[in-house]
């Protein structure tokens, strides 16, 4: 029978050193069945398995569960600093798993999402975790009709009932527009994301009711819709918001949004946050050393990437999927890009 070696250390190496049966040292290295196993146990195997340099051999494991022990992780944007983390969160759980990690960029492109789907499905992979889902996604409802595990972060489709891992968006929206009203803020501009993305409607949509909630200016002049999460849609966009209104302060769909803004209200000679405030969204890395420093939601990426594969895994193990929808908290990080509204005609016309 197979079992699971490394050229050094062997299981039954890690089990005698922490003073445990072979099985308990097993589920203590898994993270799907570390739950079956006290805490004091696993820091004990854990231990004895840094000691002694151990791996778990994944092939041997694969050729005893007849798996490849392999994992795709679709994303729609490497270049996107918000991917990284996920990933890294993500293949961090599936390596102490004993998987390894496979990861496609599709370039928010559905008939590269779709290619890279039949890619990975060719693969033999053992399921997939899918960043780049769009709220009507034919290549995901394929994945669901060929009974692939599947677990999408940070998005969800409008008609399949995927495991999904995700920011609280309404939260975060509502944090971001509580923080400006408590400044003085009524007229609050939007570039919002694509609507075609479950972030970019959600956000939207709570957007909206915050501030009917709370009684901001809801003219319809103050919004616009970014066709794609970059620095070129927030310069378009904030250009065309600008060129028929004066907000006191606006919100970005998400943080590289916001960045085009900022150059925006630049060659504008308008002042952040003296002229118009400005809110991110994602908390993306390096926000914090813009001029000014960018008021934005922070949002766990990591963590969505971690989740999702232990659900994943589980769903492996069990042969059922789990929870439809898991939304991890969110929290406003105020910095330099937000102030209190500025009154009337005190240095810009209105």
């Amino acid at each position: 029978m197979a079992s699971e070696v490394t050229t050094g250390a062997t299981l039954k190496d890690v089990a005698e050193r922490a003073g445990v049966h072979p099985g308990t040292a097993s589920r203590a290295l898994n993270p799907v069945t570390q739950g079956l196993v006290s805490e004091a146990t696993v820091r004990r195997v854990h231990a004895a398995a840094k000691a002694l340099a151990y791996r778990p051999n994944s092939i041997a494991r694969g050729l005893k569960t007849n798996r490849t022990m392999t994992v795709g992780i679709v994303v729609p944007d490497l270049s996107n600093p918000v991917f990284a983390p996920m990933v890294r969160g993500a293949a961090e759980v599936l390596t102490n798993a004993g998987y390894s990690s496979v990861i496609a960029d599709t370039d928010n492109d559905p008939a590269k999402e779709a290619e890279a789907f039949d890619t990975l499905r060719s693969r033999q992979v053992d399921g997939l975790l899918v960043a780049s889902a769009r709220r009507d996604d034919a290549a995901v409802r394929s994945l669901v009709e060929g009974g692939v595990p599947t677990v999408l972060l940070n998005r969800r489709t409008d008609r399949t009932a995927l495991p999904c891992v995700m920011g609280d968006d309404t939260s975060g929206m509502e944090q971001a527009v509580r923080h400006l009203r408590a400044l003085g803020h009524e007229r609050i501009g939007y570039l919002s994301g694509p609507t075609a993305l479950s972030t970019g409607l959600e956000r939207a949509r709570a957007f909206r009711q915050l501030m009917l909630e709370l009684g901001g200016d809801l003219d319809p002049s103050l919004t616009e819709e970014c066709m794609t999460y970059s620095v070129e849609e927030g310069t378009r966009t904030g250009r065309l918001l600008l060129d028929r209104a004066r907000p006191t302060a606006i919100i970005a769909g998400n943080d590289q949004i916001a960045v085009g803004l900022l150059g925006v209200l630049e060659e504008r000679r308008l002042r952040c946050p003296e002229d118009v405030s400005v809110v991110g969204y994602n908390d993306m890395p390096f926000v914090d050393k813009l001029s000014p420093p960018l008021t934005t939601v922070h949002v766990p990426h990591s963590a969505i990437g971690a989740e999702a594969s232990r659900i994943l895994l589980r769903w492996l193990q069990d042969g059922v999927p789990g929870s439809t929808t898991i939304s991890l908290g969110v929290e406003l990080v105020v910095r330099g890009s937000t102030s209190p509204v500025r009154e009337q005609g005190a240095g810009q016309e209105r």
